[in-house]
């Protein structure tokens, strides 16, 4: 029956059925006809004045033009949109306007738009209004302000306000300009008021936002928020436009905050941190000098979808800058405003913005002017040794007091002190201040709540030896809440949060899991492919480059491909529903992502192809993030061109992919921890503590490692207390076996079920485990320089902290110790950081002190790394008389021994040498990998990096896991670090170790190689190249691949001289097919020269196809 609401009419040959209060605009909308406007706005009643949207309509008495805005429709009413009469009308209406407005550019771009780029008629106007009556129908009839109206008769009618002077009446709501289709509005001249523009918090207020939008670009589920300090309808009840143009009704102005009651057995804290407020140091000349932009600002400058789109220029005028400057320790290190303490993530931040900056800008002159460079992570002191000696970053150690704006090209005048110590200018074009870490404002009230206490800088109280507690039982804490920390040991910290709270809820595992089910998969064997490709914008990480719409008109024309579409995100979980609504109605069976790395976002993909009911492995991705619009930023053409060409690829070879299976495994409910440390015996407790049962081997006769010669923290806690109750509670642990004085000679299997035998006390015993954990831990390097082992006054930093817990240091009032740092360290052949060492010179300083008030403390170093909440004590040690010398990595201390000792070290500010005649030295010797890493490195077959220690799969994503599945390592066999940290990484290791062990079986990869026995020879390449010990010798002599095993790396395939190897999912003709479609050759041809670029456009070297 006919719905008598709505009525049916035709326009442009299309059936449209509308609402009777529907006008033809809204008709021609719903049928999908585009009619341009230009004084038409939705929530505003019609008004066409403007006269654009003219149609043409059928009547009794012929066409006739209508204002399609303001014409009701009727029953059976034809229109028609685009007939000679209307483009005639259209063209001298806008002829007229482009007259009226001749200075308008938004008016001529839209005219240029229909066709009509210029007017013939006499332009005796010189402004951009055409008296459309928007702004003052959105003021009086939204915003009910009335501010401005129009005025006048004929030439002389304008839009303004009463008396033509700027009125309190108007609230600078702004909406006025923003319905303007002309650009017309100057909101100065309207209101009395100062508009201030809403800032985006994403953009770190280098951009301005509507007073509802979304929170983050890339925020899931995409729901915006509305600023209710800012929005007209909650401040005054008037507007409401978005509650009636919102098609779905989701507005909801009486929506209150909800409060949720949950029912948990432990609570993880991880409320991050915020950036220090640059204007509290105005002296920098942050909020008034344009130029200067604090780090994090800078970092969504350089950002492609940030407010620039990646391109480095001025905020003042927006020329690229040819002088930058870094001024470091900008609310950190700063007693003045409370933050005594290192943000510790500042100097690498710098560093690696100064990669970036050189990298957009190759001719960038740029300068860090530090206090002390901290790179005290693993490969930090290489990351910035590189941006020194080959980049080129200027490094000066100075710190700036005060910036001058300089009047006319807006730079900014630095100065400073030389290394020489004389007073120096420069001018620099940009300044990027490096804020320090806060906590939040609102964490004291969430503290308080909670019941978990702060400490005096609003951090959250933890100890030394237990990071991951709050005062609160059964209260973790992760991240920055905990102490300012970089990604990797935030990564790291999260972890390790998770495993305390899972040792709490080790009894109710797996009793709220609902295993996800996915729909049978579709056998396509017989069906020819049908392919899907998908463009993702990646926000403006790809479109602000890459040409998306061109890349998918093209894969449009590639053979076997029946859908092409683009995405903003392609990632995000309603475009992940939408792929699966788009496989279904047009029957795909294969599917291309060209987007951002596999690495990260493959598996998400698979995932959806599975709940689309087809096989994971019938998925291809190309990478036009990495490969195109990063590495070729400043060529869009060429950058578009190359996304062509990989989606080209990806297509070709996504044709010739085959179904594979996922076969699952058994997994071994139990873990083999190598190393009796601190590290190794925390693992072992917390995966015992989730009930997994540990093997605990330990090389020498008893547990605790280098731990046993530490004897307290910086804070003074009990470190050989602590190493004691950690003993009993392994001792005690009904679910840890202990094997002393023992190693481990043999290893086998995979992932979830490892056999592998350990020799101790004489005898063999063979153990089933489903992870290893490798917890081998570092040693003191003893020092072959400045007499060390010659001279009973030369020490180490350990050494003399375990004299002094025993009481064996007795100086004499007058005595002076010296300290030297770095020593065999930070060059040569140790060119790394130990981490430690500033922070244990500062705690031995001060127990000195504290036991010889009158003796002289000299500290001799390059840098003092005394990051974190150790700061304080570095201050205190300087307010109690140590006295702290730097010296320079070229003139290095020199130390002779003539009865007496004499050292003498050159003072780069003094520019001279001083002469100490200490009657103690203490050496800061590095902290370096056990000797015997190599065999368990060959025995695992895991690798090490240039400095020996062990290395993990990724420094940011996987920081705790090899890149060989079910291996895990933690403590100082990963790098140099506090007992603190080293806990938290155990910690973390058991988290991830739990992920295995939680599961009865678990799925192994389809991408494995599989050898022919037909073609094998039985050379044992295979089984000597892998590096996942993955190929065996068989018993008929053929290789065998243990798929549980295997990787899918592929270096056995190629490898093998008989060609008997295959890797799946990279079959030759999968390969070859991607070559072809790439040369534009048959796919059943070989092409005579092929080429094989391997990760090519993600290093620095860029190559285009010629």
């Amino acid at each position: 029956m006919p719905d008598p609401g709505r009525i049916t009419i035709v326009v442009d040959g299309r059936t449209a059925e509308v609402p009777r209060s529907a006008t033809v605009l809204d008709a021609a909308r719903q049928a999908g006809i585009s009619i341009p406007t230009l004084c038409h706005a939705k929530g505003l009643s019609p008004y066409g004045a403007c006269r654009v949207c003219v149609v043409e309509i059928e009547s009794p008495r012929g066409g006739r033009l209508v204002a399609s805005c303001a014409y009701p429709v009727e029953e059976g009413l034809v229109v028609r949109t685009d007939t000679g009469l209307v483009r005639s009308s259209r063209r001298t209406v806008l002829e007229l306007l482009l007259a009226q407005a001749p200075q308008s550019a938004e008016l001529a771009a839209f005219a240029s738009g229909l066709g009509v780029e210029s007017t013939p008629l006499e332009r005796t106007e010189t402004g951009k209004c055409i008296l459309c009556g928007l702004c003052v129908r959105v003021c009086n009839d939204l915003m009910g302000r009335g501010a401005i109206s129009l005025f006048g008769r004929g030439p002389g009618r304008n839009v303004r306000t009463a008396y033509s002077e700027p009125t309190d009446q108007c609230q600078a709501c702004g909406a006025c300009a923003f319905v303007c289709p002309t650009g017309a509005i100057d909101l100065a001249t309207i209101t009395s008021r100062r508009p201030r523009p809403h800032k985006t918090n994403h953009d770190q207020h280098l951009t301005a936002r509507p007073c509802i939008d979304l929170a983050h670009p890339q925020a899931a589920p995409r729901v915006p928020f509305i600023d209710r300090d800012a929005c007209v309808h909650f401040r005054t009840g008037e507007c409401g436009l978005c509650s009636t143009v919102c098609q779905a009704g989701a507005v909801d102005y009486d929506q209150a905050e909800e409060t949720l009651e949950l029912k948990v057995g432990g609570v993880v804290l991880t409320p991050g941190f915020e950036a220090f407020d640059a204007t509290r140091r105005g002296e920098f000349g942050f909020g008034f000098a344009p130029n200067v932009l604090t780090n994090v600002q800078f970092e969504r400058m350089l950002s492609a979808s940030g407010p620039t789109r990646g391109h480095l220029v001025r905020p003042s005028d927006g020329t690229a800058p040819k002088r930058l400057a870094f001024i470091q320790c900008v609310g950190s290190r700063d007693a003045g405003c409370d933050n005594d303490y290192c943000s510790s993530v500042c100097c690498m931040a710098a560093t690696k913005e100064a990669i970036l900056a050189r990298e957009h800008e190759p001719g960038l002159e740029v300068t860090v002017f530090f206090l002390d460079l901290r790179a005290f992570g693993k490969d930090f002191d290489r990351y910035y040794e590189r941006a020194r000696k080959q980049l080129g970053v200027r490094y000066v150690r100075s710190f700036i007091s005060r910036t001058y704006v300089m009047p006319g090209t807006k730079n900014l005048r630095l100065v400073h002190m030389t290394p020489g110590g004389k007073q120096s200018e420069e001018e620099f074009d940009m300044v990027v201040l490096s804020l320090g870490l806060e906590p939040g404002a609102s964490l004291a009230e969430q503290a308080k709540a909670l019941g978990v206490a702060l400490n005096r800088w609003g951090f959250a109280q933890t100890g030394e030896l237990a990071p991951l507690d709050t005062t609160r039982p059964g209260v973790f804490v992760g991240g920055a809440f905990q102490e300012p920390k970089d990604i990797p040991d935030t990564v790291m910290q999260a972890s390790a949060a998770a495993s305390r709270a899972m040792s709490l809820l080790a009894p109710a595992r797996g009793t709220l899991v609902r295993k996800k089910s996915y729909p049978p998969q579709r056998d396509v064997t017989d069906e020819p492919p049908r392919i899907g490709v998908f463009v993702c914008h990646c926000g403006s990480n790809i479109a602000s480059v890459v040409d998306v719409e061109a890349v998918v008109q093209r894969a449009g024309e590639l053979p076997h491909v029946v859908l092409a579409e683009h995405n903003v995100y392609a990632c995000a979980s309603n475009n992940q529903d939408l792929i699966k609504e788009k496989i279904a109605a047009n029957g795909l069976n294969r599917l291309v992502i060209a987007s951002c790395t596999p690495r990260t976002h493959e598996p998400i993909f698979r995932d959806t192809m599975r709940d689309a009911g087809l096989n994971p492995y019938l998925f291809e991705m190309a990478n036009i993030r990495d490969q195109c619009s990063w590495v070729h930023s400043a060529t869009p053409e060429k950058a578009t061109a190359k996304a062509v060409d990989l989606v080209r690829m990806a297509v070709g070879r996504a044709a010739r992919l085959l179904p594979l299976n996922q076969e699952t495994v058994p997994v071994s409910s139990g873990a083999l921890v190598v190393g009796g440390g601190i590290a190794g015996m925390t693992a072992a407790l917390a995966l015992a503590e989730q009930g997994f049962r540990v093997h605990l081997v330990e090389k020498a006769s008893r547990l605790g490692g280098t731990v046993r010669e530490i004897h307290r923290t910086i804070g003074r806690d009990d470190v050989q207390a602590f190493l004691d109750r950690t003993i009993q509670r392994v001792k005690a642990g009904r679910l840890i076996t202990v094997h002393r004085s023992a190693s481990v000679v043999k290893v086998e299997g995979n992932v979830g079920s490892f056999t592998s035998r350990i020799f101790a006390n004489g005898q063999n015993i063979d153990i089933r485990h489903g992870v290893v954990v490798v917890a081998t831990g570092a040693t003191e390097k003893k020092p072959e320089t400045y007499g060390y082992g010659r001279c009973d006054r030369v020490l180490t930093q350990l050494e003399l902290s375990g004299r002094l817990e025993r009481g064996e240091i007795d100086l004499s009032p007058g005595s002076t110790v010296a300290m030297i740092q770095c020593v065999e360290q930070r060059s040569g052949e140790r060119p790394y950081c130990s981490r430690v060492c500033c922070a244990t010179a500062v705690k031995n300083a001060l127990l000195l002190k504290e036991k010889f008030p009158d003796a002289r403390i000299v500290v001799l170093y390059r840098d003092m790394r005394t990051y974190g909440f150790r700061e304080a004590a570095y201050r205190e040690a300087r307010e109690k008389g140590v006295l702290f010398v730097r010296y320079e990595p070229e003139r290095m201390p020199e130390l002779t021994n003539g009865g007496k000792l004499d050292l003498r070290v050159f003072e780069p500010t003094l520019g001279r040498d001083l002469r100490i005649e200490p009657d103690l030295v203490i050496l800061a010797a590095p902290m370096e990998p056990r000797a015997d890493r190599k065999e368990l490195s060959e025995l695992l077959r895991v690798p090490l990096n240039a400095d020996g220690f062990f290395l993990e799969a990724h420094m940011k994503l996987r920081p705790v896991d090899f890149a060989s599945e079910g291996i895990f390592l933690c403590g100082t066999a990963h790098s140099p670090k506090f007992i603190g940290e080293t806990v938290s990484q155990a910690n973390a290791v058991a988290a991830r170790a739990a992920t295995i062990l939680s599961h009865k079986r678990m799925p192994v990869s389809g991408q494995i190689s599989y050898v022919d026995p037909d073609k094998c020879v039985g050379c044992m390449t295979c089984v000597h190249l892998c590096p996942y010990m993955a190929p065996r010798i068989g018993a008929d002599n053929k290789a065998e691949v243990q798929g549980v095993v295997c990787m899918g790396c592929g270096s056995c395939a190629s490898e093998c001289p008989a060609k008997a190897i295959t890797l799946r999912h990279y079959v030759d003709f999968q390969v070859l097919a991607a070559v072809n479609s790439l040369l534009g050759a048959d796919p059943e041809e070989k092409p005579a020269v092929p080429a094989y670029p391997d990760r090519a456009g993600i290093a620095p070297p860029k190559w285009h196809r010629s």
